[in-house]
């Protein structure tokens, strides 16, 4: 196997090489990417697989400038192969409505760009390939056939080559042998004696890529292997003999036919002019507007990436090409960057950067663990293009002498404090936590381009760099694996060449400059969007840098025992499954559940997988649960089997040797609402409403002499739905300070307030949570146990209790399908992409979400404004007395010392409850102990 870019060196010589594309490939690898899944025109059109597809097509004509490039798709219904076996494919599910929906606009896009385009029927799109290769072969015309299917191998000669636009790999003779350890023309035979369960082909049962090559280098050929069967020892053998009589068949339907008929040859395919006017029709028409735009120029910018195309529905957040400031290789190419060696050098630049106002900043270390991470070296940018890194302690062998790192630092230091010199950086939270280590307290921390993105849209792409540098810049960067290497060979940065490193380095602040460049100015035009990012989200990066440096205290002794009686329950739970099902079988394996619990129990079956295997799924398994005994086994062993792996085992080893103390990080550019969330460890998914959870809790302790103070908010998503909804009823009960629950059920069950029973206030509970996310009847009647009948009279009678709730909620519906997004109290948005989606079950989570949203992401920026409260009073006090230490959802969590807790717990009550003003009070509730479970 080589790269693309070796191919593409070897090609380019060639006047015209035939580029063949199986088209049926792109489609469905298109279809299955993530964030391509959430695009659609405003009238619900899915738009995702046309923009991945045409994003591959363009990057190939990018790739091959000279290239003679024909598109191949399969043609509807069934092929000859249905005809030699009838169960061919027969396992494969239907095509998704959503995808058959884009098969004709690519089909009409890729005619008007002029390239051919052949559907042929009868066959698949793999014999129409095999044929066109085969042509060009005997003509001498070298070929590359663009595909991700391992069948095409067998297609490979000394002049046809298949490439991977996915992974970059091109596959040459070479590298078929090096990949599947056979030759190109050993691949029918292994293809068939493997058999295929995707297409149904039956092949040797057990026979995996080590056998089938085993045997081929054995016996040459797949005849070979016949003639020889009885020689094979063991159930392999067994297997082997077993299949005799339908491996012919098997060859026979893995080879690719090379002698389709078609109306012209390899050689008289050829693109023609592309029709402007039909492609501006068709990108009008189904919202491609970056290619429309790029047409518009001349489609001078033919490499660039269509997912810079938004839905329709969410046309306000698309960055537009005049305000992105777009870089192509050959511009970061000649960017000037300076690595520096010398102090001369670094003075200049220290110059520089003290009179710039404003500059891009990042370090590069030795680990993405904040707590363990050690400087290797820093860089900076000033301007796009002008970018410099300061290398510090790279000790490769041969490495060059540096400068010293404590003089550099020293140097650096009241720049990186100044509040007056603006910092720029991508994920600046873990540059600020590594300089604390250095006794550098990063400040002036006025954009991250993470959070730009974030806010601008937080649906759009991941926020990551490279993902960035992509969508907004168009511009492919330099990935760390590139120059650190893969797996357990990967280097740490202090062991890369300099001059890599440097590139790496420079690269990235000189990315990060030019991302803010792009973002900023559109996230700017939105004043609400703004505020949220340099009210919320901007001043909260402090905040959580000083909490993830402080850490929490556990008792490692606590753990260790609740590890040791949750060790032993597991193993009575296994020995219960076993009783159970009458044999014994791995309880963390879902295919031998699968056989145990359908198979051999006879338990119906009520969910299937996509690949329509008997789903095990938890929910699946909760609903069993309720009439079968082990199902309720098997759910108890996996939760328990959770918490003694990803708690009690592993906190005890993730507390830091520098503190003592445990030190997650909170990731403010994940969740689309807007909350928090918290990795390494996850302290936000501890379970609080079981016994096990709760002793988890327990291990959080506070110091000597201090106490923990758990403050969270009361009932936030009920008061911000009074607050949104302004009904009557809900504001009035909150406002009076009565028990919504009681009330509501007061209402539902028709008895007097005072007569309400702990199980009525328990379903009311149910009821005004469930209902005001959207939840229908029937869920509703599933999660009280409760007929449809009944549940929808609770319906019915909740929103005449409340009728201000259901007109808010018809109301956002509408809003959300106009607009494509909602948004909080304070101006943070939610994009809906599926909101007018054709598919009825994308289109109802996306109503459900446009519902939820709300009032999620403002319950978010509520506890993220009482956090600043918060930081700013405690930094004000400068006690060290007072810590907060972790915020989980709505609660947070402080280290306070004894003699001053009980006044200092009043104070950020207070400050809680004043953080934001309602239509109803906040209420925040307090709990006092001497670790988190006492204190919640």
């Amino acid at each position: 196997m080589t790269t693309l870019e070796t191919t593409l060196d070897t090609l380019s010589n060639v006047s015209s090489p035939l580029i063949l594309v199986d088209g049926s490939s792109y489609l469905f690898r298109a279809y299955h990417v993530p964030y391509l899944q959430a695009l659609s025109t405003a009238d619900g059109q899915p738009t995702g697989a046309i923009t991945g597809v045409l994003n591959m097509f363009r990057s190939l004509k990018k790739d091959y400038p000279n290239g003679n490039i024909i598109a191949i798709f399969d043609a509807k219904g069934k092929t000859f192969r249905n005809d030699m076996y009838p169960e061919y494919k027969a396992n494969r599910p239907p095509m998704p409505d959503d995808l058959r929906s884009q098969i004709a606009p690519i089909h009409d896009i890729i005619t008007a760009m002029g390239l051919p385009l052949l559907v042929i029927p009868d066959v698949e799109a793999d014999d129409v390939i095999g044929t066109l290769a085969k042509q060009a072969d005997e003509l001498g015309i070298e070929t590359v056939i663009s595909t991700g299917d391992k069948d095409m191998a067998q297609l490979v000669t000394p002049h046809v080559t298949l490439i991977n636009t996915m992974t970059d790999v091109a596959m040459d003779v070479a590298g078929v042998s090096e990949k599947f350890g056979v030759r190109p023309d050993q691949i029918i035979d292994y293809l068939a004696l493997m058999g295929d369960k995707v297409d149904n082909i039956p092949g040797v049962v057990k026979c995996g890529p080590k056998t089938a090559v085993k045997w081929l280098a054995e016996y040459e050929t797949l005849e070979g292997v016949i003639a020889n069967a009885d020689k094979v020892k063991g159930k392999i053998g067994e297997n082997l003999r077993d299949a005799l009589e339908q491996l012919p068949l098997s060859y026979q339907l893995a080879t690719i036919k090379c002698d389709v008929e078609l109306e012209q040859t390899a050689g008289e395919l050829a693109a023609g002019e592309p029709d402007v006017a039909a492609l501006t029709e068709l990108y009008t028409k189904y919202e491609l507007k970056r290619l429309l735009a790029d047409l518009g120029n001349g489609d001078k910018a033919s490499a660039a990436t269509d997912s810079k195309a938004k839905s329709g529905a969410a046309k306000s957040a698309t960055v537009s090409t005049e305000s992105a400031a777009e870089v192509t290789a050959v511009e970061v190419a000649q960017s000037q960057y300076d690595i520096i060696f010398d102090k001369a050098l670094f003075n200049e630049w220290l110059v520089k950067l003290q009179g710039s106002g404003t500059f891009a900043f990042d370090t590069e270390t030795t680990s993405v663990d904040y707590m363990k991470a050690e400087l290797v070296g820093v860089s900076f940018a000033i301007e796009a293009g002008k970018a410099a890194y300061v290398p510090l302690t790279h000790d490769y062998e041969g490495a060059p002498e540096q400068l010293d790192k404590d003089w550099v630092l020293a140097q650096l230091k009241p720049l990186l404090e100044s509040k007056i010199i603006k910092k720029i950086g991508q994920n600046l939270k873990y540059d600020a936590n590594v300089l604390s280590h250095y006794d550098i307290e990063l400040q002036g921390i006025d954009f991250d381009t993470m959070i730009e993105s974030y806010c601008y849209n937080s649906v759009a792409t991941r926020h990551n760099m490279d993902a960035l540098a992509l969508k907004y810049l168009d511009y492919k960067t330099v990935h760390f694996e590139d120059v650190a290497g893969k797996g357990a060979k990967q280097l740490t940065f202090n062991q890369i060449d300099i001059e890599k490193a440097g590139h790496y380095a420079a690269e990235d602040a000189d990315i990060t400059l030019r991302l803010h460049q792009a973002i900023f100015p559109a996230l700017a035009q939105t004043p609400s969007i703004l505020s949220v990012f340099t009210d919320i989200e901007m001043p909260l990066l402090a905040v959580l840098a000083k909490m993830e440096q402080t850490g929490v205290l556990i008792d490692s002794d606590v753990l260790a025992d609740q590890s040791f009686s949750l060790g032993q329950r597991l193993d009575e739970l296994e020995i219960e499954a076993h009783n159970l099902a009458g044999k014994s079988f791995n309880l963390g394996s879902p295919k031998q559940l699968q056989e145990i619990l359908f198979e051999e129990l006879k338990i119906p079956v009520i969910k299937k997988t996509p690949k329509g295997a008997p789903s095990t799924a938890e929910e699946v398994l909760q609903e069993l649960a309720l009439d079968y005994p082990l199902p309720k086994v098997i759910l108890e062993n996996r939760g328990l089997s959770k918490l003694k792996s990803t708690y009690t085992d592993k906190l005890p080893l993730m507390v830091s040797e520098k503190t003592g103390r445990l030190h997650t990080s909170y990731h403010q550019a994940v969740t689309a609402t807007g909350r928090l969330s918290s990795t390494d460890p996850n302290l936000q998914n501890i379970p609080i409403r079981s016994e096990q959870g709760r002793k988890i809790r327990q291990a959080f302790i506070a110091p000597k002499d201090h106490k923990i103070v758990a403050i969270d908010y009361s009932q936030i998503e009920l008061r911000i739905m009074a607050h949104l909804s302004n009904d009557k009823g809900l504001v009035n009960a909150f406002s009076e300070g009565k028990d919504i629950h009681k009330a509501t059920a007061a209402e539902i069950f028709a008895v007097d307030l005072d007569e309400v029973t702990t199980d009525q206030r328990r379903s009311a509970k149910a009821i005004n949570f469930g209902l005001i996310y959207g939840m229908s009847a029937f869920g509703l009647a599933k999660q009280l146990n409760i007929g449809r009948q009944q549940a929808q009279e609770y319906q019915d009678k909740y929103f005449q209790r409340y009728p201000g709730v259901l007109t808010y909620m018809e109301d956002t519906r509408q809003q959300a399908s106009e607009q494509g997004y909602v948004e909080t109290i304070f101006g943070r948005r939610l994009y809906l992409p599926d909101i007018n989606a054709k598919n009825g079950m994308r289109k109802k989570a996306a109503e459900r979400a446009a519902i939820n949203a709300p009032m999620q992401g403002t319950a978010a920026d509520i506890i993220k404004k009482a956090m600043l409260s918060v930081h700013e009073w405690i930094e004000a006090q400068n006690d060290v007395r007072i810590k907060m230490t972790m915020q989980v959802h709505d609660e947070l969590i402080f280290e306070i010392h004894q003699d001053i807790v009980e006044e200092t717990t009043q104070k950020l009550v207070t400050l809680m409850n004043n953080a934001v003003e309602l239509s109803v009070p906040l209420i925040a509730e307090f709990g006092i102990g001497d670790n988190w479970d006492e204190a919640h």
